[in-house]
Formats: structure tokens, C-alpha cells, sequence
């Protein structure tokens, strides 16, 4: 008798991962890439199925400044651990000279300075953020391009290993370690492909767009990136995701964020019954017109949250012009941003009847 076969769905994925996918999906926007290559990786670990005696996976985020590669790693934290701030992150233009990685292994016996030099990555440090539930570190090596080849070094056997040897010869184990490195490496050959310059292609690229853009975009990213790295640390490293400039659509959701943000400053500041604000149509249009700038992404657009809302909301606060229990209505007039609170009843009427003895 024929055995009977059942077909299997290798696509769907655990509770868990689905969970986090849900999550990133609401806090990322506009890098569909970034997300299910860190979900898959999480559906890995969550399945016991990792490498044995390597860190759970290790990324190299490329693309332009302002497209959320940073955010990503700092939304991951947040899902999992609840904190966006429990990342380990290394800014690597710190230690652009080789000297400089004794920061993060500490110095070793008989040099000046052993005993009081702290190790920006031993055990205790990766361990800090774990909790009952979740026992992951998320370590950052933020620019890794402008490190020098001390830290490359370093990388090689954190990454092929999972052990890094500090100064005084203790060891740290990396096998719970999920490693994170970003670059702008391939920027400038992105952009053009994007964009490409005025004239006669700029109107063929408009009026014919190139199927294969998101590729070529791609390949620009990558190849630069194995122009800069050896072929050896490149090779290490698992995964490979290239950032996309973000669009109007993009900004408009991270918009979004950026004024849901801002409201929760405000609750967290004042409690629940703290000041509310919304901001109509042309408001919207106007910070996205003054945020939109294709060479910084994202971090204009927060500029122009923090110039245009955060500051004039907080000077309101201060004068106690606006004060809990409030509702704030932000509109344009004359090109500017105007605010206005709304009456209460009461206050409606107190307005009303001062208006008629006025006009009386």
C-alpha cells in the first residue's frame, strides 16, 4: 500500500514571526526588503535552526542617508525588547585609526590605562538588554566604511566564530548576537540611476521607466561595497540588503509616525489628560513640501516636524497658551502655520455673549 503524501507550505510562517512582521511593517516604511529578510532570520532562531557557533545572522544595510537603515535596527529592538535604545551601536567613525580599537576590546595587560579602560563590547554589555523572555543583543557598526581595518579584522572572527578575545584575554560569546552593519557605500551611482541627470536621458527615464531599476539600484550598492571590503569580510557576512530612496507616498506615512511621535512626547510629558492636536490637509502639505529633500530622506522631513510643531507647540506650553485637556487645531494661512485652540462650551458661550455686549 501506496504511503499517502500530504503537501507541506514552506511559506507560512510561526505566531512569532508573524507578530514581528506586523510590527516592523507599522513602524518601517517603504524597505519590503529589510523586513522579511529580518523576519526570516527571526523564524530561523525562533525554529532552533541557526548556525551553531555564529552570531544569528549578521546584515550589511547599504543605501543613502535618510532611508531608514538605523530606524530598522532600532524598530527590531523596539518590537522584541520594547526599547528602540537597547542597541549596541558602534559609530565606526570613531575609530578610524587602528589604535583606537583598544575602545572596544580594552587595552591588555602592562599598557597605560588597562585597568581603566571598560570594553565597549564585553559580555556584560551584549547581555544588558535581555530579558525573561527575549535573549538577543542587537549590536550596531553604524558606517562601518569609515572604521579602519582594525575593526574589519575584528569583524572577521566575531562573525565567523561568534567569540571575540578582549585585552585581559576573557572571551565573549556573539551566538546570541543578531549584527548589524550600515554603509553609504554606492549612494552617489544609486542616485544617478535613479535620477539620472537633465537633459535628454532625464526625459527618457520619465517618460520610459526601467523595469529593472530596483536591480540595478541593487547591484550599484553591492558592487560598491565589494569594491571597498575584502572579498574575505564580505563573504562573512549573510545577508545583503540594499535601502531605497523613499518616495511622496513613503514620506507621507513616515509623516504619519513623526506627528504620532510628537503626540506621545506630549502624553509621556503630561500624562493622559495632556494636550491633543491634529493637522488638516494644507498643514500636511506644507511640512511635506519643506521635509522633502532627496538627498537627506527621511531626516528632513523630521526637521521640519521638530521646526514647524514640536517648537511652537512647546513655546504654547510654556506661556500656558495651551494646557492639558486642550485640543489644538494646526492649519495654513498666508503659507504659515497657524494654531488654533478649541473652545469649550462654556468658553463658546463666554465668547458669544462678550461679542454681543461689544456690539451692544
Amino acid at each position: 500500500m501506496a504511503a499517502l503524501k500530504m503537501l507541506l507550505d514552506p511559506t507560512r510562517m510561526g505566531r512569532d514571526a508573524e507578530t514581528l512582521e506586523s510590527d516592523l511593517r507599522r513602524r518601517i516604511v517603504g524597505q519590503e526588503e529589510a523586513v522579511r529578510q529580518i523576519v526570516d532570520l527571526y523564524q530561523t532562531y525562533c525554529a532552533g535552526m541557526c548556525s551553531p557557533g555564529r552570531p544569528i545572522g549578521s546584515f550589511l544595510f547599504l543605501g543613502p542617508t535618510g532611508s531608514g537603515k538605523t530606524r530598522t535596527v532600532e524598530a527590531l529592538a523596539e518590537s522584541l525588547v520594547g526599547d528602540p535604545k537597547a542597541v549596541i551601536k558602534i559609530d565606526c567613525a570613531e575609530f578610524q585609526h587602528s589604535h583606537e580599537i583598544a575602545k572596544l576590546v580594552g587595552s591588555p595587560p602592562g599598557y597605560l590605562g588597562h585597568r581603566e579602560t571598560h570594553p565597549l563590547l564585553s559580555q556584560d554589555v551584549l547581555n544588558q538588554f535581555h530579558t525573561d523572555t527575549v535573549k538577543l543583543s542587537f549590536v550596531l557598526f553604524d558606517e562601518i566604511e569609515k572604521a579602519s581595518d582594525a575593526v574589519w579584522n575584528l569583524l572577521l572572527g566575531i562573525l565567523d566564530k561568534a567569540t571575540l578575545t578582549l585585552g585581559d584575554n576573557r572571551k565573549v560569546d556573539f551566538s546570541r548576537c543578531i549584527i548589524f552593519m550600515t554603509s553609504n557605500l554606492g549612494a552617489t551611482e544609486m542616485a544617478s540611476i535613479i535620477r539620472p541627470n537633465l537633459g535628454f536621458a532625464a526625459r527618457v527615464a520619465a517618460a520610459c521607466p526601467d523595469p529593472h531599476l530596483a536591480d540595478k539600484v541593487s547591484h550599484a550598492g553591492v558592487d560598491a561595497a565589494r569594491r571597498r571590503f575584502t572579498p574575505e569580510f564580505i563573504n562573512r557576512i549573510d545577508r545583503t540588503v540594499v535601502f531605497h530612496s523613499l518616495g511622496a507616498r513613503e514620506l507621507d506615512r513616515i509623516l504619519d509616525l513623526e506627528l504620532a511621535e510628537v503626540q506621545t512626547r506630549i502624553v509621556r510629558t503630561s500624562g493622559p489628560s495632556a494636550m491633543t492636536f491634529t493637522v488638516n490637509a494644507s498643514a500636511r502639505e506644507l511640512l511635506l513640501r519643506e521635509g522633502t529633500d532627496e538627498r537627506y530622506g527621511a531626516r528632513h522631513l523630521k526637521r521640519a516636524v521638530e521646526r514647524r510643531i514640536v517648537n511652537p507647540i512647546s513655546n504654547l506650553l510654556a506661556t500656558g497658551q495651551a494646557q492639558n485637556g486642550d485640543r489644538l487645531s494646526i492649519e495654513v494661512e498666508a503659507g504659515q502655520l497657524v494654531f488654533f485652540k478649541e473652545l469649550r462650551e462654556a468658553a463658546q458661550q463666554s465668547v458669544a455673549a462678550a461679542g454681543q455686549t461689544a456690539a451692544a
